[in-house]
């Protein structure tokens, strides 16, 4: 996120014209149902009904059978998208409501001061939807479908659609088709998507601008399709527009991605040793270094209590991120004159005390150095390279081709919500990846067999 925010600056980008408001950017509004208000109070608030919304959707539970980093588990359990996502969840909340607590205390007295105690229900919600729009097969699942336009056989489109257009499907990202699922009105589905309130949506959106300004590192926040659905956000907000396309961050943006951050990071640590990929006595030399010497020989002797490497590691683990949790926190609130004017720059992570933040990009590099090239990991995305692209193929050129027999029966294998049949060539395209991308590893590979004839359906 550094080098996209100094990309931005870089650019000539004038700083937020004026400054993001509390009372204004938080808002229960809900898409698509704007016009709805219901006075009687309930026991749950409208930004608990978000995150419950998420929890019982289904492009929430296909996340159990999708890969994080390494291959889904055998006989010893590692992270997917799932477990990663409610663990995101449940770090962004106790960051968050740490964050309310000494704002309360701050603009205490101000009318609006109230609204500051849902913080903690609106991050946790982002935090839980950040990754629904990721595809199968791990983080490269986004750069096989980025290389199939770029590299292969997708080449053929970009004649075909306008420029943005094709910067929008041949820089596919996880982040904007996130945006897309909870706001998108699919075939035969409420508008509004699902129905989420402006704030909830405004803080997934990590990279708030579009696909003409991701430069090299590919990251962008909405695709051209959902542009007008965040602008009518962003405005209803106050989130000021920096640059055509380009947004301020809604605040609590800079929460959401502290939280992942944390725990992409440290549970990868804690995944790579229980797969045996790094040593119990790496794992805890780099877990301890985030911490000085007289606490870190307090903690070596609790942890002496306990047996099991596993036990071990994840008591330190539990301490790293109680110790990066209280810093984001307190970061945040240090910084928030310069989040609410959409100056600040970097992260939460970057600002971080030298000792934190040079712990941190320890594990970073031993992380790129030994596990995301691991075996493993690399055995998956060929795997998944292969699949996706072959599936890519198949679909792209059946609506492209639909009047052919094999596009006719494969596009009635996919399910109706997905436009595939629609007038506009890039809608198709969406369609495709809306398919595509929604799929789980494990109903990717069945498809990718069944297309090949190499098995069956069972009669």
């Amino acid at each position: 996120m550094d080098n996209i925010r100094s990309d931005i600056s870089a650019s000539g980008i004038a700083a937020a014209p004026s400054k993001m408001e509390w009372g204004r950017i938080i808002s229960d509004k809900r898409l698509g149902m704007e016009e709805y208000h219901d006075p009687r109070r309930h026991i749950r608030s409208d930004f608990q009904r978000d995150y419950d919304r998420l929890i019982f959707s289904s492009p929430f539970r296909r996340m159990q059978n999708k890969t994080q980093v390494f291959p889904l588990p055998g006989s010893i359990f590692v992270h997917n998208r799932l477990t990663h996502s409610l663990e995101v969840s449940s770090v962004g909340r106790s960051m968050a409501n740490e964050v309310a607590l000494q704002l309360l205390e701050r603009h205490e007295g101000e009318p609006w001061v109230g609204k500051l105690r849902h913080i903690g229900d609106i991050v946790a919600t982002a935090c839980l939807s950040h990754d629904l729009g990721n595809p199968p097969f791990g983080h490269n699942g986004e750069k096989t479908i980025s290389t199939f336009f770029t590299e292969g056989a997708g080449q053929i489109f970009k004649s075909l659609i306008s420029e943005r257009r094709w910067e929008d499907i041949s820089h596919f990202e996880g982040n904007a088709n996130s945006f897309r699922l909870l706001c998108h009105q699919f075939e035969g589905r409420r508008e509004g998507g699902f129905a989420m309130t402006y704030s909830s949506l405004a803080s997934v959106v990590k990279y708030p601008f579009t696909s003409e300004h991701c430069k090299h590192n590919g990251k962008f926040g909405f695709f051209e399709s959902e542009e007008g659905i965040y602008r009518r956000v962003a405005e209803d907000l106050g989130i000021p527009e920096l640059s055509q396309g380009v947004f301020a961050r809604h605040p609590l943006v800079w929460l959401v991605e502290a939280a992942d951050d944390i725990c992409y990071q440290v549970m990868d640590i804690e995944d790579a040793h229980r797969l045996k990929i790094l040593s119990t006595d790496e794992v805890k030399r780099l877990l301890l270094d985030f911490f000085d010497s007289e606490r870190g020989a307090r903690m070596v002797r609790s942890m002496d209590r306990l047996k099991d490497p596993n036990e071990q590691i994840g008591y330190l683990r539990s301490n790293v991120i109680g110790a990066m949790v209280n810093e984001c926190a307190s970061v945040f609130v240090r910084e928030e004159d310069k989040i609410l004017s959409g100056t600040a720059q970097g992260s939460l992570i970057g600002m971080m005390e030298p000792r934190l933040r040079e712990a941190y990009q320890r594990c970073s590099d031993t992380a790129w150095a030994k596990i995301y090239r691991s075996a493993e990991v690399v055995d998956i995305e060929i795997a998944g390279n292969r699949i996706l692209t072959y599936l890519l193929e198949v679909f792209t050129e059946a609506i492209l081709h639909p009047e052919r027999n094999f596009s006719r029966l494969l596009i009635e294998k996919v399910p109706a919500q997905y436009s595939m049949r629609d007038e506009d060539l890039y809608h198709r395209l969406q369609g495709v990846l809306d398919h595509v991308s929604g799929m789980t590893d494990v109903y990717a590979l069945n498809l990718y067999r069944q297309l090949n004839g190499l098995t069956l359906p069972a009669v």
